[in-house]
């Protein structure tokens, strides 16, 4: 599984693991791959700050990095109180209404309520930046394409490659222009954001478009060792998942302390077939868990989704009660098709260690099939 890529940062295999967990990211680069961690949950760049200092000291000496939220286009901010006079009142009754229904209970007293934008506001995110290049990270990545040209050029003044999410050819050229050092080719089939064109022909796509230019990262739908091959043979330099990590024994975000929380038991449960792309998330297309809440979203008379950050604002307090619950047929998460392979609960280790057989066994099948 040794690539240019892999050798480029250090690694041991080419397999980029996002996660919004630090303990999921660093288990990840500890297996060898490269553990990304997701920064858009933290909105005070203090807790950032100690969550780096914690993978510093948690990934035995190996390479991580970090994923943000940043528009190329520095928009105009209006503060938090500004934006929420924007939602309409229908919305939040509507919000209010369908907790009800589902029986959500409300937050205790002592937890401080999500505010739902400040981690994807652009000055949070370059306050990311900030703090996430003091420490010894080696990648940012952006989930919203390439970050403005002048974080582009701190990062490489810094000796940091910048990676930018595509979900079209049109967007890895852009990258490539502006300076993004790899390309993660994310197709329909993956959780989150994501565009319209399916992982098999989105890669070999964005492969011959950029060229020697940049690396790519072949993302969505990937969860095997045949999936990875298949990506290396597609043209890619290695993988970017996200959802795979979710159902590991170290992701501890959720409603339970002890064994899987609700969200893992949703997700445990269900098929490749039981995903929605909805704009209910944060106000852009993103694959989501089909539940009782996208369900509420799709009846006649809910509301449109509003345009982000305002979705963001409306559903934050919403999707912090219901994670808070215990129900896990009324979760709001993001996954990828992929979650039909998700089906236990086990250590990172193990998981990286199942990659590697499968795609080895997966490439000596294809070697005998030469002649």
């Amino acid at each position: 599984m040794h690539t240019d890529l892999a050798e480029k940062f250090g690694i041991q295999y080419p397999i980029f693991g996002f996660t919004p967990s630090e303990h999921v990211a660093a288990a990840i680069s500890r297996a060898g791959g490269l553990g990304v961690l997701g920064c858009v949950r933290f909105n005070d760049p203090d807790e950032l700050e100690a969550t780096l200092t914690w993978m510093d000291e948690n990934t035995d000496g190996k390479p991580y990095g970090v994923d943000i939220v940043m528009p190329a286009k520095v928009p105009t901010e209006g503060g938090a109180v500004d934006l929420d006079k924007l939602i309409p009142a229908e919305h939040r009754a509507f919000v209010n209404r369908t907790l009800d229904d589902l029986g959500v209970p409300p937050l205790s007293d002592d937890v401080e309520h999500a505010t739902g934008v400040l981690g994807w506001l652009h000055s949070v995110a370059r306050s990311h930046v900030d703090v996430a290049l003091n420490h010894r990270i080696s990648l940012i990545a952006n989930a919203l394409g390439s970050p403005p040209k002048d974080v582009i050029d701190l990062a490489h003044e810094k000796g940091v490659p910048v990676a930018a999410l595509a979900g079209a050819v049109d967007h890895a050229r852009s990258h490539v222009e502006n300076g993004v050092d790899i390309v993660i080719a994310q197709g329909y089939e993956a959780g989150g954001h994501t565009g319209e064109i399916a992982s098999m022909v989105l890669v070999p796509e964005i492969v011959d478009a950029v060229g020697d230019s940049a690396g790519v990262l072949a993302a969505g739908g990937i969860g095997s060792g045949r999936q990875v091959a298949a990506a290396l043979a597609l043209g890619a330099s290695g993988v970017w998942m996200g959802s795979y990590w979710l159902t590991t024994s170290e992701y501890k975000l959720g409603s339970a302390a002890d064994g899987p929380s609700s969200i893992q038991r949703a997700l445990l449960g269900a098929t490749s077939a039981d995903t929605v792309r909805s704009r209910i998330y944060s106000g852009k297309p993103a694959r989501l868990l089909k539940t009782k809440w996208t369900d509420a979203w799709a009846e006649p008379d809910a509301p449109e989704p509003l345009p982000m950050p305002l979705q963001n604002i409306l559903v934050s307090e919403a999707h912090q009660r219901i994670s808070a619950g215990s129900d896990p047929e009324v979760v709001a998460m993001p996954v990828g098709q992929i979650v039909g392979r998700m089906n236990e609960i086990r250590p990172v280790a193990d998981v990286m260690a199942e990659l590697v057989a499968e795609f080895e066994s997966t490439v000596s099948r294809l070697d005998g099939l030469k002649g």
